[in-house]
Formats: C-alpha cells, structure tokens, sequence
C-alpha cells in the first residue's frame, strides 16, 4: 500500500456517498417496473421497482433534502435530471443520475420523455422551438448490425436491486446503469475493470448539490490497484496496491470491522473476484427488502457510510474516510485554511473572502477564495527581471503547506523572502531546515495542524498587499468633528471606569468565560492565577517534569501555603485552547480519590496554564516501562494490584457517578499518575467527551494513542464510555507484563518474512496462555515469582474482556470495580476476532 496507506481502507472498496438532493417532481402515476418500445416516461412519471425500494424518473435538485411531502417546493435549480432514488426513504436520495452532464434546462414539460428509440437505444428526449434531440443516448451497438435477433422484444427495467437494464427478450442484458455507476455504490455493483476490452467502473462525485455534474474525486480499479485521487489537476491521496492474496485479506478486513458495529452487522457481505475477464470488489445485501445502508464518495472527497435513523428519519454517516475531512487535496478551494475539526471545515486566509458564498452553501468549494486588495507588484523600466513591490508577508502557522512547491536554492530565510517578492506571480514561502519552497499562482490544501491527521509544525508565509496589515489602513473612514469626539470619549471614559472598578471590586479578574469561584478553598473551587504568579512559582519554568502532545508540565511551589503544584503550559493556539477548556470543565468540577486535582488555572492573554497537585510518584509508565533508577521503583504485586482497582474505580466514577457521563478518551499509563504512597489518580482529560444521560453515544474527532484505541473508534462510528473499557482492558495487560502492548520486541510486524511474529503481539499471547493456563510467563519477570496467581487470573480475564471487539461484550467499569473487588465471578473470554484474524 502507497500514499495514504495508514487509512483503513474497508469502506472506500464498497462504493461512494450519499447524493443529498432533494427534488421537485409531481406525483406520479406509473408504479410498473417496465418501459417498453413504444412507450414513454415523462415528466411527472416513474418506475418503480417490484419490491418498491426504488424509483426512476425526471427530477430537479433543490439546496438540500426535503421530505416527499414536499417536493412541489420551489428548487433553486433550473436543470433537470432523470435518476433513480430511493422510493420509501422520506428524505430524497438519489442513487444514480443519467444525465450528470447534459443536464435539462426549462424543458418543455410535456415533451421531455424518456423512451427506446428505433435504433434499440435508451434516450432522453428533449423538444423545444420543434425540434426534437437527443439530450442523452445509452449509445449501444445498433441490433440490426449485432448478434441480437431483429426480432427481439426489447425493454428497460427498473430492477430490485435498483439497476436499470436495457434487455432483449427480457434476458440478454444490452446496457445497465451498474456498468455506468454515479456516486453511489448499491449491493451488486461493481467497482473494477473488464480486462479485455480495458472497460473501468469508476465513481466520480458531484460538483455540489444542486449541480449533479462530474465532480473533483474520483475512485476506480486499475491495473495498479485501488485509485482514490483528485481529477484535475490529478493527484493520487489513497491508493492500494492490488494482488489476489492483499484484496482477499481486504475483503476479509471489510467483513471484519463492519461486523464489529451493530448497526451494520450482517447488512453487507464484500467480495472480490479476479478471472480472465474481469476484476472487481462490490458487495451484496442479505435483505433484498433493507435500504438501511449504503456507501458513497462525498463532495469534498470523503468516503462515507450512511445509516437510516428511522428514529431521526435522517441519513447518519458512522463512518468516514480519510478521517480528517482536509485530507484530500483541494477539498477547500484556492486560497484557504482547512481545519478538520472545525465546522465548517474551511474558511479563507487572512485578508481574503469567499468567491461565492451560494455556491458554498451548496457545498461547491471549488471557488475557494479571492484577495480583497490586489497585490502591488511591478516591473522596473526595461528590466522585466527587477520588480517592485510594497507588499509584505503574513505567517500562518502550523499548517501543513501547499502542494507542488518551487524549491529555490538560497541560504537563508530572508533570501527566500526576497525570491518570492522577485516574481509578482509568487504567492507564498516557506523556509525550513534550510529549504526554501515558493509557491506561484494559486495554494490549495493549506490545512491547520488541528486537525486529526496533521501533525505539521511548517509555517506558510502568506503574501499580502501591505495595506491589509499595516495599522490605521482602514478604508473609507470617516473623521468625525474634534468638539463631538472629545465630548464623546470624556463620557465614554466615565462610564468604563466606573464598569471597570465595580467588576474589579466583585470578580477581581475576568478570566476567558470560564468560572470562577469566590472561595478557593472551599470544596470543589479552583482558582484563577495569574500568570506572573506561576512563573514565579516555577522559577521560570525551570525544572520541567514531562510533556505530551499538547505542552509540557513544570514543577513549582505556591508562595503562600509552600503547596507542590504541576503546572501545564498548553502549547498552540488552537489545540491547546480546546484541551484547556475540556480539562476545566471536566476535572475541575468534579472530585474522586483516584482522579488528578485541579488546584486551578491561569487564562490571561495567550497563556493557557492548569495547576495540579503533584504527583511525587510520576506517572505509570516510569515504573512500568523504564530502567530502575533513584527515581524510578519496580511495583510490587500488591501495589499493582492496588493501582488496578483505583484506576477502575475512577473511571466508573466518570462513567456513572458524575451528573454527565464523561468518556476520558485518552486512557495509558501516562496519563496515570502516583502520589507517595502509589495512589492511582487518572490525569490529563485534554479530549475528554460529554455524554447526556439521555444518549448513548457521541460522534469526535479527537482520537487517543495508537495501542489504545478501540476498533469501533478506529471506523469513525460514534463512540461510548466503552473506548475507555478497552483503553483501560490493555493498561491492565501492562501492568501484569511490565512492558508495551504493541513494543517492538513483541508487535505485530506486516512486513516481516518470519510469520511466526504474528502471534507476538502481547495481547494475543495473553489470551492464548490465559486459554492454555500458562499465566506465570506473562507477569513482569522482574517481580521473580512474587506475585498471587488467582489475582493475575482475576485481572488477565478481566483485562481480555474489556478488548473484546465488539462494546457489547466488554463490561462496564462498575462491573470491572466488582470483578477486580472479588465480589462477582468472570468467565474466560474468547480470543477477539481481529485478534484471531492477526494470527492467521
């Protein structure tokens, strides 16, 4: 596998998304499945399927779905388009279009059909000014000069699985929209190639929602494999390279993780068949009757699977990929930042504005944005190679930069400046570890490292009109008379003072929207610091204890009550504000014996800074993974033990004990913390969820640590405290072993030659000696034997349910706490089916 080969790739395979559009057609009388010669569908008519799960007819698209109650509504499209949607689904949902690029505009009504020709030809006709044409042909071979019998019957049917085929003698398949696919994938259809005549199904999105038209993405099987790129300009983002070996165990992988979600449990079998003729994946449907599934290729180039909420009666999408909707390239148009936890994702870049907020509305990013004051850039007299320029550059930080740089050979950062302010065509800079990239014309795909899958620290430097960001460059603006200004600003004055010493008096500080409690040390209060406060508490930041992915956390002691504190400063703007914000409204409010404390927090200007009790053991990990040291100590049985149950008890406490449940979504021995006597206290909740007591699921972003993650996590479906269950499932295999679940010594290795690592991965050998009875070789040697074998039993059951594959196996932790109390017997737990998949 080549380019995004990290992204599981199970339902790109299947087909591609969900064409919301809703129409306006009338009522139709027609309900046979079959068109036959002679006959003619018009405006206002359709077929609809025996099973009458599908129907095929004329249609407007409209700015977004609407129920069929409702589809005499105004569209604000002028075309029409003939397509097959789903019939008993209220929201309007097309599944293929036969005219994408010849759309109908202000038809006659009356004269607009839909017929077999006298050449055996399905076609759309059109009259206007009397004259008749074609709009759209199936344009197959003419049977008077093929191998079909003159004589034959011929017809087109709407079939149930919602192909329509052009047959003769209603058998010999002549031409089906399956070989002609839209956007969307129906069980029984194909995505590959006829090797003989090199004929390739591919998918192609549309270009927005009311324009049906080929759109940016595009998905197809070639002679190389499985193509997922951006047409024009044509960039491969996904691509999986194809054997018959690799697409079996893909296949394979597919039934797998679908299997593992409820929701789509047994509604999809995939397939994948490789002959002289042909090569192709589809899947089929066990229920013919079930419309409850389907999968399609978004307009921003995102795979996405959709489930009918008959609760909701709306389309819910479980699942997408790539995860990060600022993955595939250009998906925001020219001249803007994606950000893929943002909603919405893309907004334009400093000084620019959109080209077209209708076209955005209806989801056609293609415009992207304009600059709002051209660029000042000339030529010096005759010399064409000397310019002129007043314009400066704006930094836009983090971000992953623009693709098809220039690289420009110079030396340092301010000659790249000034090779980009050398050419009035160049729009942009870069300069990192002594390179120097310049962009011309255009950027696209400048995406914010916020994102899910971009982890980029570059810094794009944007060029700009100096008028943009010089100060006092407002336009237009009006000067008022002295006299008024002075009146007004004496007034205004007052009045801000008096505001500002009546909210010093009572608040003392206003701290980012956040509360503020009156008495500090009063159960449950945090505090408000200021900053110089902790720099001073922490020598200046001087002796640093660790850092993670958002910032690093620093050792200090309060002035006045000479308390120990662990201060986090967040780094980033924008990630750090959303883990600051999460840790104080989760922690902060609430108290456990086997959670971290939140002594307070410090939210003045850019600083973002949480303080917490210290922690004078560190964190599990560094007694777990790390070489003994003068600060590091080999835990013995009991004090494992101990730190199982307490870890537990904190998260059932988080699950059921608080007002709202919160999913803590990062569970590892790093974010464990021990205090002097090996209490167990569960820290960092920087991509903590809230879940309502009257729901069960929500649907984030934020991902935890690879090693971690529970596999419904890993298919984008909507998550519950259960991701927590497995997170804490693989701590406790740690904790017995002393070493990674996924360390390199013992991980799963694709590319191996020896097949015998396959059954290395720690948690398969756990499950396997736990069937086998053979547990001594499992906990950490360096206890040499002192340990109890019934407790290690207790856990290892109890830490091989909780990474069941399926949620609905794994217990909750309140279960977990009575287990590992000893106060309710657990059976053996089976081996997890992608477990057992690894091993085979």
């Amino acid at each position: 596998m080549v380019g995004w080969w990290c992204m599981p790739p199970l339902y790109i395979l299947l087909g591609l998304l969900l064409l919301h559009t809703a129409p306006w057609c009338s009522s139709a009388a027609a309900t046979e499945d079959t068109l036959t010669a002679g006959q003619a569908l018009g405006v206002g008519d359709k077929l609809v399927s025996r099973n009458g799960k599908f129907a095929l007819g004329f249609f407007q698209p409209a700015a977004s779905s609407i129920s069929k109650s409702s589809r005499n509504a105004t569209s604000p499209s002028s075309s029409w388009y003939l397509g097959i949607w789903f019939n008993k689904i209220p929201v309007f949902t097309t599944v293929w279009v036969a005219n994408r690029e010849e759309p109908i505009t202000h038809p006659n009504l009356n004269l607009t059909q839909l017929k077999i020709s006298s050449d055996d030809n399905l076609v759309i006709i059109n009259h206007a000014a009397k004259t008749e044409s074609i709009v759209w042909s199936t344009h197959i071979v003419n049977r008077k000069t093929s191998s079909i019998n003159t004589t034959a019957s011929i017809a087109v049917v709407l079939l149930n699985s919602g192909n329509l085929a052009l047959l003769a003698n209603s058998q010999d398949m002549l031409w089906q929209s399956f070989d002609y696919p839209t956007d969307v994938a129906l069980p029984g259809a194909k995505l590959g190639r006829n090797k003989v005549p090199g004929f390739i199904r591919q998918y192609i999105s549309k270009k927005s929602l009311i324009d049906l038209g080929l759109g940016s993405y595009s998905i197809e099987l070639d002679s190389t494999g499985i193509v997922l790129k951006h047409r024009n300009p044509s960039v491969v983002y996904w691509h999986w390279a194809s054997s018959r070996t690799s697409s079996l165990n893909l296949v394979q992988l597919i039934k797998t993780t679908l299997d593992l979600d409820p929701r789509t449990k047994g509604l999809i079998n995939p397939a994948y068949v490789d002959n002289d003729q042909e090569e192709y994946y589809m899947y089929t449907s066990p229920d013919e009757s079930s419309s409850s599934v389907f999968v399609s290729l978004d307009i921003s180039g995102q795979i996405k699977v959709n489930v009918w909420s008959q609760a909701s009666q709306s389309w819910q999408s479980i699942y997408s990929e790539p995860a990060d909707p600022c993955t595939p390239p250009a998906t925001c148009g020219p001249f803007t930042v994606c950000n893929g936890i943002a909603h919405p994702s893309c907004d334009c870049m400093e000084s620019f504005s959109q080209k077209s907020p209708q076209d955005l509305e209806f989801e056609d990013r293609t415009g992207g944005c304009i600059r709002n004051t051209p660029l000042h850039c000339s030529t010096s007299g005759n010399n064409k190679n000397m310019t002129n320029s007043t314009d400066i550059f704006h930094p836009i930080a983090q971000v992953a930069l623009p693709y098809n740089p220039q690289i420009v050979d110079v030396a340092t950062k301010s000659k790249c400046e000034e090779a980009c302010l050398g050419s009035c065509s160049c729009t942009a800079y870069s300069y990192s570890n002594s390179r120097c990239s310049v962009w011309h014309g255009e950027l696209f795909s400048v995406n914010l490292n916020d994102g899910i899958d971009n982890n980029s620290e570059d810094v794009l430097y944007l060029r700009l009109a100096a008028k943009d960001l010089l100060p006092g460059s407002r336009k237009n603006e009006r000067k008022p008379k002295a006299g008024v200004v002075t009146i007004v600003s004496i007034i205004g004055f007052g009045l801000i003072m008096v505001m500002l010493l009546l909210l010093i008096w009572r608040y003392k500080f206003k701290w980012c929207g956040l509360p503020i409690y009156d008495n500090p040390g009063s159960a449950g209060g945090i505090i408000a610091f200021r900053y110089t406060h902790l720099v001073r508490a922490t020598k200046s930041f001087s002796e640093k204890l660790g850092g993670g992915g958002f910032g690093s956390v620093y050792k200090g002691v309060l002035s006045d009550s000479m308390t120990t504190i662990a201060v986090k400063r967040l780094d980033g703007a924008r990630q750090g504000e959303k883990q600051f914000r999460a840790e104080v409204s989760s922690i902060g409010l609430i108290q456990h014996i086997n959670l971290v404390k939140l002594i307070g927090f410090c939210c003045e200007g850019d600083h973002r800074l949480l303080v917490y009790e210290h922690m004078l053991n560190g964190s599990l990990d560094s007694h777990l993974f790390k070489k003994s040291n003068a600060n590091v100590v080999v835990l013995n049985w009991n004090i494992r033990c101990q730190i199982s149950l307490g870890v537990a008890r904190g998260l059932c406490y988080l699950h059921q004990g608080c007002r709202e449940c919160i999913i803590h979504c990062d569970i590892k021995p790093e974010n464990i913390l021990l205090d002097a006597s090996f209490v167990p206290k569960v820290a960092d909740f920087g991509l903590a969820a809230f879940v309502g007591r009257d729901f069960s699921r929500i649907l984030t972003s934020f991902r935890g640590t690879v090693g971690y993650l529970a596999p419904e996590w890993l298919t984008g479906v909507a998550i519950t405290p259960k991701v927590d269950v497995y997170g804490f499932g693989m701590v406790l295999l740690e904790i017995i072993s002393g070493r990674r679940n996924s360390s390199p010594e013992t991980s799963y290795n694709t590319s191996s030659s020896n097949s015998n690592q396959n059954i290395e991965y720690f948690p398969v050998q756990a499950i396997s000696k736990l069937h086998s009875g053979d547990l001594k070789s499992l906990v950490d040697p360096r206890l040499h034997g002192d340990f109890n074998l019934e407790e290690a039993e207790r856990i290892c059951k109890v830490a091989c349910w909780c990474i069941q594959d399926n949620e609905l196996d794994r217990p909750t932790m309140g279960e977990v706490v009575r287990v590992l109390e000893g106060l309710q017997e657990i059976d053996v737990p089976p081996m997890p089916r992608l477990l057992a998949a690894i091993t085979e």
